[in-house]
C-alpha cells in the first residue's frame, strides 16, 4: 500500500496538467522517472503498473496510460503521444470517406499541425489506435 501511495502521489506531481486542469493534458513521462522520484527500481514500478486501474472523479484509467513517448513540436515544445494520437483520429474522423487520407497524407496534415513525426510513426499509432489503412476504411 506505502509503495502504491508514493507512486500515485509521484505520478500526480509529474503530470500535474493531467489532474489539475479541465483539458487533461499528459506530460511525456517513463517508468525512470517515477522510479528515480520515489527511489526504487523500474521494476517495482512496472509491476506496480501492470494491470492497475485508478479511479478519479472523472473515470477510471489504467496507470500505464499515464506513461508516454515524447514528441518534438516544431516550436521546440515536447508533448505526449496521446496528443499526436488523438489529431490523428481527429483528423481520420473529419476526413472523406470516400476518399480517406493514407499514412503519407496524415502525416502532411500532423506536420502542419507543428509536429516533428515520421510517416511510420504515423502508421504505427493508426495500428496501435486498431485504425485500418485508407483502402479499408473506403
Amino acid at each position: 500500500n506505502n509503495t502504491y501511495k508514493k507512486f500515485m502521489l509521484s505520478i500526480i506531481k509529474q503530470q500535474n496538467n493531467y489532474f489539475n486542469s479541465d483539458n487533461k493534458e499528459l506530460n511525456p513521462m517513463v517508468l525512470k522517472d517515477i522510479a528515480e522520484d520515489i527511489n526504487m527500481d523500474i521494476s517495482t514500478i512496472s509491476r506496480v503498473t501492470n494491470g492497475k486501474y485508478v479511479q478519479m472523479p472523472w473515470g477510471t484509467k489504467e496507470l500505464k496510460t499515464f506513461f508516454s513517448e515524447g514528441i518534438k513540436m516544431k516550436n521546440g515544445k515536447i508533448v505526449s503521444n496521446y496528443e499526436v494520437k488523438k489529431q490523428i483520429v481527429k483528423i481520420i474522423e473529419s476526413e472523406n470517406k470516400k476518399s480517406p487520407f493514407n499514412d503519407d497524407l496524415l502525416t502532411k496534415k500532423i506536420n502542419e499541425m507543428g509536429y516533428l513525426i515520421a510517416r511510420r510513426t504515423i502508421a504505427k499509432y493508426r495500428e496501435s489506435l486498431n485504425i485500418p489503412i485508407a483502402r479499408l476504411r473506403k
